[in-house]
């Protein structure tokens, strides 16, 4: 069922491709810059994510999540409440069209229970409860399919465990037809550390479009 369901809304948004406009550094992006980076590459050790080359759709529907406390994060709350509507999409614009640092491939891609529940998922519980592959939404090595499925890789294993702690526990409720809620709350602690990891480990843009 959720691989019928991302592969309509995979097929539908596609597409769309991402907005790529050069946008000039607004104000506010010196206090992003403080923990996600100058380059909007993020910091692996400390858990923030990398907003480089993200849909521009997407970091502003994050925004605007953590302004009305959709997105339940302190920190983010605060910087998002005195930022409009306008103030938001010029942020977002700016750091969808930073470059994704390329990276070349590893030597050996990761294997192991994350690479198998990234690749194929887990349907030992069955058709009704089992786990489709991250890689069926997210694209294959994680590299983000449109608006909706952002980039996996590269991003911090630890802020990726709080997102899908966060769908678990009801404190993260954005995402497409709860489709992420549904799949967390299956995933055990286990499963969780060995997927992010797997995805903390491949890059973000791996060099001469090589794909993992």
């Amino acid at each position: 069922m959720y691989r019928i369901l991302c592969g309509l809304m995979i097929a539908l948004i596609a597409g769309l491709g991402w907005p790529q406009r050069s946008a000039a550094a607004p104000p506010q992006a010196s206090q992003c810059a403080a923990c996600h980076g100058a380059n909007g590459m993020g910091n692996q050790a400390a858990g923030f994510p990398a907003l480089a080359g993200l849909p521009a759709a997407y970091l502003q529907a994050q925004l605007a999540a953590f302004k009305s406390k959709e997105r339940a994060n302190a920190t983010m709350a605060g910087m998002a409440a005195p930022l409009t509507g306008s103030e938001m999409a010029a942020l977002s614009d700016y750091y969808a069209a930073l470059p994704v640092a390329p990276a070349p491939l590893p030597a050996a891609l990761p294997t192991g229970p994350g690479a198998a529940l990234a690749q194929r998922g887990d349907w030992q519980a069955g058709l009704a409860d089992g786990i489709p592959s991250c890689d069926s939404c997210h694209g294959p090595g994680g590299l983000g399919v449109g608006t909706q499925f952002p980039r996996l890789a590269g991003q911090p294993a630890l802020y990726l465990a709080a997102q899908l702690n966060g769908w678990r526990e009801g404190t993260r409720k954005t995402g497409p037809m709860g489709l992420m809620a549904a799949v967390a709350r299956r995933l055990t602690p286990a499963q969780i550390t060995a997927v992010t990891a797997y995805y903390a480990a491949l890059p973000a843009d791996p060099a001469n479009g090589a794909k993992p």
